[in-house]
This record gives structure tokens, C-alpha cells and sequence, in this order.
């Protein structure tokens, strides 16, 4: 993608321009960031993906000032009829199981893979939507159908409502408000509050988020995939005590073993290659919710592409999908590279690769990572 390209969708401003003049500063709204949008899946259709085990979705419905939350599946006479006002269903994850969907959400592709986490769709009934709150992650919201009025403004005091399933802001402030058409957008950076409330029936909102994985988060999956892989040496010198060692306070860990294993600690955190694979890894790790079918063999002369619930990623020595690392170098690294950014291969490309890269993307094939293209 060339990031200094100026697109509709970002209101004629480049790639570049936007996230240095918007990209979590102020949000901005986009008049037809996307002319003559369709919802990527029509109504029925929406209700059939809410009744799946394998899709997550929830329904929020408001009652005479009260919220009641649910989690899916859900079968059809648990949504709401469509004429009862203040209802929400929300379907996550949108583009694992939706092609219409993966393509839109491959249009915020300018953001790193890395960063990018999923489209999620909302519909609503008149006046429904999930109450005033803040998010801590960047968000795109495209209206697809129907009409949705957005108020939004900064937070200095992010205290909750008590009491309440779903986390609603209690002295929400709006300093904006702005009422949202099929083909409009609203960019919103994290820790703004907003609240988007549907403006009469068929209302649908696509919602772009970004993972925003806190200090913990990355440690904890980091280090643990690091232990994971550490591989003991027989080689390695076994700790010994030093001269003159007999105490007579036996229950005190010795100095010498505590400087010992701290040593061993930071030998093991020093190592940049394990670092970077680990990272790489927990990247590329499809979410729970996410399996894959068995796929068939790639024929000879076909090109290939990444089947959409596939993430893929690259360093400079290594090669990630779906949580497995590979080196990689030479042609076959610039190939794999060339994968993960387009996320097709040509049939040129797929002959071009080495005979173990295409051995390697064969078995992608067989667990259904890839498709012929």
C-alpha cells in the first residue's frame, strides 16, 4: 500500500497524513468514506452468524431505564422483534467469517498487522446502542445502513455507572454531535467517551478496532512462549557452591545461588532472537473463538493466498502465521514477506520459492492456513 496515496476513505487525506494530523489525537469524521457502501451481510444473515458456537455476539436490550446483557448463540426467538425499540446485537469478529467483511477490514490495512484486531458489526433497533463509554484502543465506525447520531467528547472522569452489566459512563460530557449516513465514518482515538444511538430501524455500524495489549499482557504470553522454548543445553555448568560454604543458618538461600539464578534469568531475557520469535508468535496466535477446517493440496501453477482467518507476520529473520515461527532468508524470505503484506502469492511467486518453502506451504495448505489463489 502506498501510504502517501490520498484515499476517499480517509477523507483525501494519505495514509500518512491522517494518522500524523489525527492517529490517536482528535477524532474526525469522514463524510462517504465509502460511497455507496452495502452491509457486508444482510440481516438474516446476521442473525444466522449469532446463533453459530463459533461466532461471539451479544445482545444488549435497555427496558424502562435498565440494561440487560447476553452472550450467544442465540436462536432467532431470542432477538428481539424488530419493531421493539432500544435493542443491540453485536457480532465480533465479523471478518473471520465473512469475505464482504475481511475485504473491508483489509482497507485499514495502512495500520500495522500487528495492530489491526477485527470488524465487528452492530445492529439496532430505534434508539439502541451500548450507552455512553470509552475505549482504549483506537476505532473506526462506518455506517452501513440505517442512520446512528454519535455523541462524543474528552474524558477527565471515567467513573462507571454502578450496578450495571455493561461498563456506562457516569458523567459523560459530550463536546460533539454528529448523526452518521450509510458511507460516513467516525474516527475516534482511545479514552474518548462516545455513545452511538440508532436513529430509526435497520441501523448497522461496522466497527474497525485495534489491539492495544497492555505491559502485562505482552510479558505474561512473552516470557511464558520463551520458557516454552527454552531447550536445556548438557553442556551447561551445573551450580556449585563456593569455598568455604558451611553455615549455620541452613534455612537462608546463599547469596551465591540468588546471583546464580539471577544470572541464568537475565541470559535468558537477553536473548534477542527468542525474544522476537516469542513476540512473533503471540502476534500471529488466532483467538480462541477460531479453528481451522483441512484444506486441499495447492496444484502446481496456482498461486496462493492466506485464508482469511490467517495472521501472518514477519521480522528480519523469521517468518509467523497463526502462532508457529520459521526462519527465513534470501528469496524465500522476501516471498514470505511479500505473502504476509499482500497476503496473496502469484503463481510466478509460489515457483520462485525454494523447495522447502514450498513444502512448508503445502502443509499451510493441508491445515487450511492457505488456498490455492
Amino acid at each position: 500500500m502506498n501510504v502517501e496515496l490520498a484515499l476517499p476513505l480517509l477523507g483525501g487525506l494519505s495514509p500518512e497524513q491522517f494518522l500524523r494530523r489525527y492517529w490517536q489525537k482528535k477524532p474526525c469524521v469522514i463524510r462517504q468514506a465509502v460511497p455507496g457502501v452495502r452491509p457486508p451481510v444482510d440481516r438474516a444473515e446476521l442473525f444466522a452468524l449469532a446463533a453459530r458456537d463459533d461466532v461471539e455476539s451479544r445482545l444488549l436490550v435497555q427496558t424502562n431505564g435498565d440494561w440487560k446483557l447476553k452472550h450467544g448463540p442465540f436462536t432467532r426467538r431470542q432477538i428481539p422483534p424488530l419493531q421493539q425499540a432500544r435493542w443491540t446485537l453485536l457480532v465480533q469478529g465479523l471478518d473471520l467469517h465473512v469475505a464482504a467483511a475481511h475485504e473491508m477490514l483489509s482497507r485499514f490495512r495502512f495500520v500495522p498487522e500487528a495492530r489491526l484486531d477485527d470488524l465487528m458489526i452492530s445492529y439496532a433497533s430505534d434508539g439502541g446502542g451500548v450507552g455512553p463509554h470509552l475505549d482504549s484502543y483506537d476505532v473506526f465506525l462506518l455506517q452501513v445502513s440505517g442512520k446512528r447520531r454519535w455523541r462524543c467528547g474528552p474524558m477527565k472522569d471515567a467513573s462507571l455507572v454502578p450496578g450495571k452489566p455493561v461498563k456506562l459512563l457516569a458523567n459523560f460530557q459530550p463536546t460533539e454531535d454528529w448523526v452518521l449516513e450509510p458511507g460516513d465514518m467516525l474516527y475516534l482515538p482511545p479514552r474518548w467517551g462516545h455513545d452511538g444511538i440508532a436513529v430509526g430501524d435497520d441501523c448497522m455500524t461496522c466497527s474497525v478496532g485495534f489491539r492495544t495489549p497492555t505491559p502485562t499482557e505482552t510479558a505474561r504470553d512473552v516470557l511464558q512462549r520463551m520458557i516454552d522454548a527454552l531447550d536445556a543445553n548438557t553442556d551447561e555448568p551445573h551450580y556449585r557452591d563456593p569455598a568455604g560454604s558451611a553455615t549455620a543458618t541452613p534455612g537462608r538461600i546463599p547469596e551465591a545461588l540468588q546471583t546464580f539464578a539471577a544470572k541464568a534469568v537475565i541470559d535468558a531475557l537477553n536473548d534477542a532472537r527468542s525474544l522476537a520469535c516469542a513476540l512473533g508468535e503471540s502476534l500471529t496466535e488466532p483467538k480462541a473463538i477460531v479453528w481451522f477446517e483441512g484444506g486441499e493440496a495447492l496444484v502446481e501453477g496456482q498461486g496462493a493466498c492466506l485464508d482469511r482467518r490467517s495472521r501472518m507476520m514477519y521480522d528480519d529473520h523469521h517468518v509467523f502465521i497463526n502462532g508457529e515461527s520459521f526462519r527465513a532468508a534470501g528469496r524465500d524470505a522476501k516471498l514470505m514477506r511479500a505473502f504476509a503484506d499482500e497476503r496473496c502469492l502469484t503463481a510466478r511467486q509460489v515457483a520462485a520459492l525454494s523447495e522447502g518453502a514450498r513444502e512448508l506451504l503445502a502443509e499451510w495448505a493441508f491445515d487450511g492456513w492457505v488456498q490455492a489463489g
